[in-house]
């Protein structure tokens, strides 16, 4: 990795093209392959801004869920091979990407180095030449949630996307999130080119060491090597957010540490390799140039996530203006933990989305949830044979009249109402931002953006160039805004405690987060950087967070 740092997957639609903006500047990115019907949308309009011809695959084609994630993939990989090209021939003027390129590499790199070394000499060109030859494009890779995955067989939604990612020319990287899924795990093993010698390779996201142990074991034994385990914190992230125990982010890094020799070995056994790559990054919540390398030096991390703060980056992102703007003047309450999801798992949310303008209208006329097209999240068999999704108009109105007829009290049956109309349609409101940015025509006419920003969002304000974003990354500058803004952990142990009020957890849930702020006490002292008023006041904030949680009588 030339960079620290890559961009995670971002929605839907936000990190969708990603690549084609950041990659030819060695910046690594995550793109999304849930959404087929965006896919293809994304397809032709870039075939046609790159004047290639653009031959439909529409939904009577055969195979053409993973026909269309092929050809996508494979138009990302012409793209950015030809910006590299373009790039690379470039001279070394103001303005150009090519010195663009070498300003944003970190301090550290040795190619940055060579290249302050050319800026400082009289004869430029054998430098200049040798600079050229160290350009080196960022990673494109892709992401597939495991529990998005209806239908049946080889068709089936994870099935199709990974036989899509498998027959395209990307040399590129899956990431598997949110679980476990027995028949995706099975299927891995039918492509050569996901073994462990292969062209491909597969990344885990995993919010603790438990889960990757054993999810990576599951694969190892199958024969399949995890390259990269990418931790993220349960709580403070973009997205759907999957609640630890009460293990906070800084315990479980410390176990990976301590573990990772031994990881390697019994994953190595299983998988019968030797000396293959084994990366550890970890993203969610990290904020300053300080946070970023204390995960680099201290728990020896591989490298890190930052994904919400570049929402605020048009040149990296796909956030059309009027969320633009909100996001870049937004409060720290706009941000919050909802229920959204039809998943069922704690989604992050923001209060003055479109999205959640039109949920709220629509529950005001009586008509509460939404028109379901494209049935990605239609998992529920309460009322019908065939699956319904739970932010459909169709299971809303079965379950309303449900509740009704049972004659709770008033205050009891407001509360069920309340979590049946909180579900909204995340497979059109994840997608359609990209199509305002663009201007490319919106289906069915729902143009209600939802937007998923993890809380660190808070702490940013305004909009950025790319530049900007990176040497905040890099502590060149600072562009956080003036709230004050307490460390990555203390903001996490924080959510959590937030999440133990509104939730039934158990005695262990709280008694991790003890221990967790015991152990922060304790590592106080290897926060080299930070100055001696910044740890007292961690200190102080940790010590009042452990009397909040002292006050809290969860479930035994």
């Amino acid at each position: 990795m030339l960079h620290s740092f890559h961009i995670p997957v971002l929605g839907l639609s936000y990190s969708i093209d990603t690549p084609v903006k950041v990659a030819r500047f060695g910046i690594s990115s995550v793109v999304s392959i849930v959404e087929d019907e965006l896919i293809e949308k994304m397809r032709e309009y870039y075939c046609t801004q790159s004047e290639e011809e653009y031959i439909a695959i529409t939904v009577k084609d055969e195979d053409y869920r993973a026909r269309r994630i092929t050809a996508y993939l494979d138009l990302l990989d012409r793209i950015v091979k030809k910006q590299m090209d373009v790039l690379k021939e470039e001279p070394f003027e103001e303005g150009k990407d090519i010195v663009k390129y070498f300003e944003m590499l970190p301090a550290h790199s040795n190619t940055k180095a060579l290249y302050d070394q050319m800026l400082a000499a009289d004869n430029k060109a054998v430098l200049q030449a040798q600079l050229r030859k160290e350009i080196r494009q960022g990673a494109i890779d892709v992401n597939i949630m495991a529990k998005i995955d209806n239908g049946t067989g080889e068709n089936s939604d994870a099935l199709a996307a990974l036989r899509g990612v498998a027959n395209s020319t990307l040399k590129t990287s899956v990431v598997l999130s949110a679980g476990y899924n027995p028949r995706l795990y099975n299927y891995v093993t039918n492509f050569s080119c996901f073994h462990p010698y292969g062209d491909k390779k597969i990344i885990l996201k995993v919010s603790d060491y438990r889960s990757a142990l054993v999810q990576g074991k599951l694969l190892a034994k199958k024969g399949i090597w995890v390259s990269e385990f990418r931790i993220e914190s349960g709580l403070n992230c973009g997205g759907h957010a999957f609640a630890t125990e009460g293990m906070l982010l800084g315990p479980i890094l410390e176990e990976f540490k301590n573990k990772r020799t031994a990881l390697r070995a019994e994953l190595e056994e299983l998988a019968n390799v030797k000396d293959l790559p084994l990366k550890i990054t970890v993203q969610g919540g990290i904020g300053t140039a300080n946070e970023d390398q204390f995960m680099t030096e201290y728990y020896e991390v591989d490298g890190t996530g930052w994904g919400s703060p570049f929402l605020l980056v048009p040149e990296a992102t796909n956030v059309e203006e009027h969320t633009l703007q909100q996001l870049a003047t937004a409060k720290k309450e706009d941000y919050f933990l909802s229920k959204a999801s039809p998943l069922g798992v704690a989604f992050q949310n923001f209060r003055p989305s479109t999205s959640e303008e039109q949920r709220k209208l629509r529950i005001e006329k009586n008509r509460p949830g939404s028109p379901c097209y494209k049935k990605f999240l239609a998992t529920d068999t309460e009322f019908t044979a065939t699956p319904i999704c739970t932010a459909s108009r169709q299971y809303q109105d079965l379950k309303i009249k449900q509740l009704k007829a049972k004659g709770l009290p008033a205050e009891e049956l407001q509360a069920e109402l309340d979590n049946v109309t909180s579900k909204d349609c995340l497979c059109e409101g994840l997608s359609v931002s990209v199509y305002l940015k663009n201007n490319i025509p919106v289906a069915h006419n729902l143009t209600a953006v939802t937007i998923c920003p993890g809380p660190n969002l808070a702490y940013f304000s305004g909009v950025f160039s790319l530049k900007q974003m990176v040497d905040h990354i890099y502590g060149k500058v600072n562009i956080l805004n003036n709230l004050p803004r307490p460390n990555m952990f203390i903001n996490e142990i924080q959510l959590y405690i937030d999440y133990l009020k509104n939730n039934n957890v158990k005695q262990k849930f709280r008694d991790n987060l003890l221990e967790g702020i015991e152990y922060y006490k304790n590592l106080l002292p290897s926060f080299k950087r930070e100055t001696k008023q910044y740890l007292n006041e961690m200190l102080d904030q940790l010590n009042g967070q452990r009397q909040l949680l002292l006050e809290i009588n969860p479930l035994n």
